[in-house]
């Protein structure tokens, strides 16, 4: 068993999910992994079953929030050290899962997969968004994260108990925000990221602006009367 799982949340991927989960089972076989059916229309679970793949077949849509907290329960009751969150779009890449978890053995607690320490984001409304983002959670915190939309992230066992038994948890950069409110430590890691080659994206223009607005008042506002079920005792530096 590998101390790293990493957590495939899909969500009508029968276009991309094979090529993912192939490339990891053939390339990468030191990490585990489950792909988290998210209830799919298509054919994301048919296929996942016929290939034998490790998976959650959830009866509904339960969104990005509830299909990783899924992932998050089957992480801290299988007993991994770390978990990391793995889009089944194909735009992640395996290789940077050894690097962010070496980053992680420094004592960090979350680990991003960032696509801007080294280089600069280009000029776009999305880019904006992840800018206003980023601003709101250094205000709020402190902390300057210079990718907070990144999907990809790492997080250690004290993570992914908080994941696992806090209710309404999404791996969104509201809750990074609050995280990091309670003492979180973060950190980041330069990666390269793929674009889709099939399949549609959720984040159509109208809905990226609609997620940053939502992202900012959270973050801005939301974060500050978050409750919690257990109390993390991490320090931040």
């Amino acid at each position: 068993m590998s101390d790293v799982l990493v957590v495939i949340p899909a969500y009508n991927e029968e276009a991309n999910i094979e090529r993912v989960v192939e490339n990891l089972r053939n390339n990468f076989p030191q990490y585990d992994y489950v792909v988290i059916n998210d209830g799919s229309k298509d054919r994301t679970a048919e296929i996942c079953r016929n290939k034998g793949y490790n998976m959650l077949d959830l009866p509904v849509n339960l969104g990005l929030a509830g299909g990783f907290q899924a992932g998050l329960k089957y992480a801290w009751r299988k007993g991994y050290s770390y978990a990391i969150q793995f889009d089944g779009d194909g735009q992640h890449r395996p290789e940077y899962i050894q690097p962010m978890k070496e980053r992680m053995s420094k004592g960090y607690d979350i680990v991003i997969g960032s696509r801007f320490v080294e280089e600069k984001k280009p000029h776009s409304m999305r880019m904006l968004g992840s800018n206003l983002i980023a601003l709101a959670i250094r205000i709020t915190t402190g902390v300057k994260i210079n990718d907070p939309t990144s999907g990809m992230r790492m997080f250690s066992r004290r993570m992914i108990e908080e994941f696992a038994m806090g209710l309404n948890y999404g791996p969104e950069p509201d809750t990074v925000s609050y995280l990091l409110k309670q003492g979180a430590k973060i950190s980041e890691v330069q990666v390269q990221m793929d674009e889709r080659i099939a399949g549609e994206s959720y984040l159509n223009p109208f809905n990226a602006a609609k997620y940053m607005t939502k992202m900012l008042f959270s973050i801005l506002l939301i974060q500050n009367f978050r409750k919690r079920d257990k109390k993390y005792r991490g320090h931040r530096k």
